[in-house]
Order: structure tokens, then C-alpha cells, then sequence
């Protein structure tokens, strides 16, 4: 197994486990992450701000998760379905009242060396939100 698709699999195990810490020792240190509907950011300090946002407003765990990988390794996708539960209000969306959901995700990767460096989310906001009313 190549070893861009071990890192992907470390990376959503450690995210179900909710170990972040370890999720950052994966990435490299100049990381993009280009969030879903959003700006993109660089560096991992802005990636462990994000996670410690949204561990706050979502209760997330990843399931059904496929994986694949460019024949040269240097990137990646992955296809799963969220399952979560919306804890705390997000400014700019619907009020949160413990809603749950279930929604498609498409997320990509690329990677430098043996590090990710970068992580694209994709996922139908609309979806999300009807699937919270």
C-alpha cells in the first residue's frame, strides 16, 4: 500500500478518535487548507484554530471512507459520509439546537515528501443546512 494512502487513513482515524494533535503531526508545516465555501489558509497554526473551531460547534465522525491515490503518489481523495451533530450556533448559518446529519463529503489531498500539504473539502452547504432544519 502506497504510503500517501497510509497518511490519509491515519489522518480520518485520528479525526474519529479526536486525537488533533496527532492529526497535525502529518502535515506539513506550510499545510493549505482550503475549506469548504471558504478562504484558503496556510500554515498549521490556522489548521489546529480551525479544528479547535469546529471541535466546538460539531460533534463529527467520519464512515464509509474510500480512499484513492494518483499512480505517482503525490495526491489523493477521499469520499466518506459525515455523520454529525450540531452542537453551537456557527455565525452566518442556522441556530444550532442539537441538530443531526448525515452528509457526502469529497475531500483532496497533496503531499510533500511524507507530510500533506494541502487538504481541499468539498460538501453541499444547502444539503448540510437542510439536513439541520
Amino acid at each position: 500500500m502506497h504510503h500517501s494512502k497510509l497518511m490519509i487513513q491515519q489522518y480520518y482515524e485520528l479525526f474519529n478518535e479526536k486525537q488533533y494533535t496527532q492529526m497535525l503531526e502529518l502535515l506539513d508545516d506550510h499545510v493549505t487548507h482550503e475549506v469548504n465555501q471558504g478562504k484558503s489558509e496556510v500554515g498549521k497554526d490556522l489548521f489546529k484554530k480551525f479544528m479547535s473551531i469546529m471541535e466546538v460547534h460539531y460533534d463529527e465522525h467520519l464512515k464509509d471512507i474510500c480512499i484513492m491515490i494518483s499512480d505517482d503518489g503525490r495526491r489523493g481523495s477521499a469520499e466518506f459520509i459525515c455523520e454529525g451533530t450540531y452542537l453551537k450556533t456557527t455565525p452566518g448559518l442556522p441556530e444550532a439546537r442539537g441538530q443531526t446529519y448525515q452528509i457526502p463529503v469529497g475531500c483532496f489531498f497533496e503531499f510533500k515528501g511524507m507530510k500533506i500539504s494541502r487538504i481541499t473539502n468539498y460538501y453541499n452547504l444547502n444539503h448540510w443546512i437542510d439536513a439541520i432544519k
